[in-house]
C-alpha cells in the first residue's frame, strides 16, 4: 500500500510534467510552454486536489504492476514513484513517451492502457492566472 510521502512523490512528477509538456494557448506566443512561465504555486488548489486524487486512484487500482514498474526502472535522475506520475501524464494524454516506451514489457504496457483507460485531461490558464485541469 502506498503511503503519503508516496503519492507525493508521483504527484510531484505527474505535476511537473503537466506543466513541461502542456503549453499556454491564451499567451502571445503561441503556445508557449506553461512551466516557463509557471509553477506549482500557479495551480488552483482544486486543481491540485483533483491531479493528487486522479495519481491516488492510478496508483491503488494498479498498485502491483506499479510495485514492478518500479522495480524495472533504470535510474534517471527520477525516483521510480516520479517517474510514474511523469508516465501516468504522458500516457493518459497521449503523447508519444509513457509506460509504453521504457522497456518494461508487458507491465510498462498495462500501465499504459489503464492510464488511457482514465482518459485525457489538460491543463489551460484561467483568466486569474492560476493554472486549471
Amino acid at each position: 500500500m502506498f503511503n503519503s510521502k508516496d503519492i507525493i512523490e508521483v504527484f510531484n512528477g505527474y505535476s511537473t510534467c503537466a506543466l513541461w509538456s502542456s503549453t499556454d494557448q491564451s499567451d502571445e506566443s503561441g503556445g508557449e510552454y506553461l512551466d516557463s512561465n509557471y509553477t506549482l504555486a500557479d495551480i488552483a488548489s482544486d486543481t491540485l486536489h483533483l491531479m493528487t486524487l486522479d495519481c491516488i486512484a492510478f496508483v491503488t487500482e494498479n498498485e502491483n504492476d506499479v510495485l514492478l514498474y518500479c522495480s524495472m526502472l533504470p535510474y534517471n535522475g527520477w525516483t521510480p514513484l516520479e517517474q510514474v506520475g511523469h508516465d501516468f501524464w504522458l500516457s493518459r494524454n497521449g503523447h508519444g513517451a509513457g509506460f509504453f516506451d521504457r522497456d518494461t514489457g508487458d507491465v510498462g504496457d498495462r500501465l499504459q492502457v489503464a492510464a488511457r483507460q482514465i482518459g485525457e485531461t489538460y491543463i489551460y490558464s484561467g483568466d486569474d492566472g492560476k493554472l486549471y485541469i
